[in-house]
Order: C-alpha cells, then structure tokens, then sequence
C-alpha cells in the first residue's frame, strides 16, 4: 500500500495512478507471445493496449474477438484483469493487508475510503471483506448455474472455464465473453444464460453499499423483533432506496419501449412468441447497465431504440459497484432537482428528506464535467473519422465513455487516432470525470466570504 501512498500526490490522483499501473502490467502480459494464439491473428502493442484498458475499465470493446486472440493462458489473464478491475487495485492490495492481519495508517484508510467510495472511515476493514465475501459468493452461485448449461454443450474443461469467464465478466459488468464476435447472440433464447447474466449485471452494478444495507436489515428482519416487509423496506437508507427505486423503473420503462420500438422488427424480435420479446428486451435493458453483452445485433435495432439506448448508457449502475456511467443516484437527483424547479420547491427532497446542497452541486458538477468530455471526444471522433457514419460513433462514444462495450460494429474500423480517443475516455469514464480532472490538478480547498448575487438564467 506504501507504493500508492506518495505524499505530494491527491487521493484522486493515486487511484488513477492504481489503474494506470495495472493497464500497463496488463498490457505487458498479453502482448506476450506465451498469452496469444500463433499465426492467427497478428496483434500490435497498441491492439493489446486497447483490449487491456477495455478490460480493466470493464467496458467490453475489442478490436477483434478475445476468442480469436488470446489462448487460455491470455484469457485467464484476462479475467484476472476484469475482476481488478471491476473491485479495484487498491480495494485488492488493502484486503491482502487485512487478511494477513497488517495494520494500515491513517493516509491507506483514507485512500481506501475514497476507493470504495464511501462517506467515512468506519467500519472500512469489515465492509471491505463483506465486498469481496459478497462477490465470491455470488460469483460462485451463478457460476454453477452457468455451467449447468455450458458443461453439457462444451464439455467439462471448455464448459467450466467459459462459465467462469462469462461470470467474471458479467459480475464486473465487463462485457467480454469468449465465444467469437457474435457476443451471447447464441443463447438469445436461452432463459438459464439471460437470467444468469441479467442477476450478474444488476448484483454487480448496483452497488456493495446497497447489498450492506439490503443485508444488515434482512437479518434485522429475520432474526430480532418481527416486522413488516413495509418497515423493512423504510429502515433501508434513502441512498438504497434511491437507487433501487431509480433502478426498477429504468429496468421497467427500458425493458417496455424496447419491446413496444422492436416488436416489428424481423431483424431482431418480432419472430418470436411475446414471452420470448420481452426476454430478449429485459436482457438488452440490463446489458445497458454498462454490461456490454448482447443478443441481438445494435446494426439491426432501429435508430429511435439505440436513442433509449444511449440513454440509459448514460445514466449506468450505482455508485461503489462495478457499473459505470453517471451512475443512478446522480440521474436522480437531478430529475429530482428539475421536478423541485418545475414545483417552485426551494429545496430538493426525497422520502421526506432534504438533499445536501454540496450533494446537489456535486450532481450539477459530475453532469457537467461528464457532457463536456463527451462532446469532445466525440468532436474529436468525427474529425478523425469523416468516412464512418455520425451515428455509429455518438453511439461508440457512449458506450466508451461509460464503460458499457457495445458497438455497432465500429470499432474494429476505427483509426489510430479514434483508437486513442476511444481508449481515453474508456479510462476517464471508469476512474470518474472528475477523479479524472483532480487528478491532473492539485485541489486546494478555499474559505470565500463574498457578497451574494443574482444572475438570471434560462
């Protein structure tokens, strides 16, 4: 933890510093000839550079299949590189020092404090193993689950090692898969793999705090004073019900206009029964979650889908899980702030609480700091790529920017340059916009005393 802990440098700037070091390594091992399969598919440093950022920033482009590149030895690296990445080098270094009863100082409890994004310092040892306990437990159970279908259609050996990756990838919210370009469009409708991947996604992407508190109050529920599951569901935090509440909605309303824009289509669900549809929708909903996994073809889903599609890319999974994007507490505060505004309400509330303004500023700021990059990147895209279609690469930028992975089939076509761009915003989106910016400038904290004025606005 020491190797992290340079004193001139912020806190933000080490965490970004953490996930440099690992892309590098990465990049490193999988440029080796021991990790690729020979005489197949020639790669360069910045290829592999490219899978690598991909992979440990979770979001799943590639500039070829992973099937096609690495052997086992490659893709074992791999997911290695994706569950670092999905929990953190320094959340990872910190358990080790825990588990072989070390003891951290004040600046490694901060740090990693801020790696799990929490809001104080208590308790961090046993939320940190309750983190990694949570996820190998879940992992292991779905992982089983998987292979129940994988082992009988590949065998043993392929059929285990295909369901680990496939349950690391998607736990991570990753989007890689080892089965070739075709993503999961194999087992469009299989329910045992959509199911599967879709719990995956959402368990991972939600977020370890609302999984301490969902869990910290079942026990309350089941093994102290009886209670109603209506008082269970109040004792929950207002950060957790947030978050699930923001959650089923966009799940819903995705999973309902996905359905209602593509059920026409004969290029992606109208050929099957309406069970089938709204199976096929759900899973793409999820996907959407920052997943990057796929069913169906996003050539062949018409454009006003790819438009909810976006959107939802935007708005990502919960904070301090492995999800990316805005994250949901930060789209609901400010659909909270504009419904506030629309009211002629001077506070912005929810369940009967009053929002932090420092919370409400922090919301305007990560909005505005994420649309500004954004538009750059995809400024900078289009001048780099004046022969691919506007669309394609809005969509690309999206998806890269917010660690979600899934194409229109672009990104193989890309130039050097969009390689590049394309590669920054993958690491910008998945250390944060603004942990991203404190981490090129020192933070210095000022005490402003001026007189108060208005501007008018709108």
């Amino acid at each position: 933890m020491k190797f992290f802990l340079i004193k001139s440098w912020s806190i933000t700037r080490q965490i970004t510093f953490s996930f440099a070091l690992v892309i590098l390594i990465g990049s490193v091992l999988l440029s080796l000839p021991i990790s690729q399969y020979q005489n197949n598919y020639h790669t360069t440093y910045l290829d592999n550079l490219f899978n690598v950022i991909s992979m440990v920033c979770v979001t799943g482009l590639s500039i070829a299949p992973i099937s096609e590149i690495y052997n086992g030895i490659g893709q074992t690296i791999s997911i290695i590189l994706m569950q670092i990445g999905g929990l953190g080098l320094i959340t990872l270094i910190a358990f080790g020092i825990f588990a072989l009863q070390k003891k951290m100082n004040f600046a490694g409890h901060t740090l990693l404090q801020s790696a799990l994004n929490r809001k104080d310092s208590k308790n961090l040892k046993e939320y940190l193993f309750f983190a990694y306990k949570t996820t190998i437990i879940i992992e292991s159970l779905f992982g089983i689950i998987i292979m129940t279908d994988f082992i009988p259609r590949f065998g043993i050996k392929h059929g285990i090692f295909n369901s680990i990756f496939l349950t690391v990838s998607a736990f991570c919210n990753a989007g890689f898969d080892n089965f070739g370009s075709s993503s999961l469009n194999a087992f469009v409708l299989n329910p045992t793999i959509n199911f599967s991947v879709s719990a995956l996604i959402i368990f991972g992407g939600i977020g370890f705090a609302v999984w301490d508190d969902v869990i910290a109050n079942l026990k309350r529920l089941f093994f102290s004073k009886p209670v109603g599951h209506g008082v269970f569901y109040k004792k929950l935090s207002n950060q957790t019900r947030l978050i699930l509440q923001t959650t089923v909605i966009i799940l819903f309303l995705g999973t309902l206009l996905t359905w209602y824009l593509e059920k026409d289509n004969p290029k992606t669900i109208s050929n099957y029964t309406f069970p089938q549809q709204i199976m096929v929708s759900f899973f793409q909903t999820v996907t959407m979650r920052t997943a990057g996994f796929s069913t169906i073809s996003f050539k062949d889903t018409f454009a006003p889908t790819n438009f909810i599609y976006m959107f939802q890319m935007i708005i990502g999974g919960g904070p301090g899980g492995t999800a990316g994007g805005i994250k949901v507490t930060t789209f609901a505060i400010a659909f909270l702030l504009i419904k506030s505004e629309l009211v002629g309400q001077s506070l912005v509330t929810f369940s009967h609480r009053v929002i932090a303004s420092k919370t409400v500023k922090q919301t305007i700021s990560v909005l505005l700091f994420f649309f500004t990059i954004l538009v750059i990147g995809y400024t900078l895209l289009l001048s780099f790529e004046p022969n691919l279609d506007p669309f394609s690469l809005l969509f690309e930028t999206i998806s890269a920017m917010n660690t979600v992975g899934v194409t229109m089939d672009l990104t193989s076509k890309l130039s050097t340059q969009g390689r590049i761009i394309i590669m920054l915003l993958m690491f910008i989106g998945r250390v944060g916009p603004i942990t991203f910016l404190f981490s090129l400038i020192q933070k210095k904290e000022k005490n402003i005393n001026y007189a108060e004025t208005d501007i008018l606005v709108g």
